[in-house]
């Protein structure tokens, strides 16, 4: 009986940890949610996500500050990266950006994307869905 009652806690304990490490790999952004337009009060810079996964982009210094804000487009995709955080890649189109092709938008809230120009670092500007277009 004991052997019984040790036997299902080591069933139902294992079954925690699956679960626990099961959620750990979901996306934590539903990226059939992402499309939107998101926008720094601050800054007043603004990224408008559209659905057919191209973008447009007003306002924006990635570094935060509101020196040298850039306007640029192009089309979006998100990506699942497995070795580290799951972003929104840019493809800039038309040297909207010099000769940069593309940067990574992050999304791990619901309603929040942001710019993170130093891995180690906070993000450099955050952006926060309106319900204004």
């Amino acid at each position: 009986m004991t052997l019984r009652r040790t036997g299902r806690r080591c069933l139902l304990g294992a079954l925690a940890v699956c679960a626990v490490l099961a959620s750990a790999c979901t996306p934590p952004v539903d990226p059939g949610k992402l499309p939107g337009v998101y926008r720094d009060e601050e800054t007043d810079g603004r990224i408008a996500l559209d659905s057919d996964g191209t973008f447009s982009a007003t306002h924006i210094s990635m570094d935060g500050t509101p020196d040298d804000p850039a306007d640029f487009s192009g089309t979006w995709e998100y990506v699942e990266n497995e070795h580290s955080s799951d972003f929104v890649y840019l493809s800039v189109e038309d040297g909207g950006l010099g000769k940069v092709g593309g940067v990574q938008l992050y999304a791990e809230e619901e309603g929040e994307v942001y710019f993170r120009t130093d891995p180690d670092a906070a993000p450099s500007l955050v952006l926060t869905r309106t319900t204004a277009s």
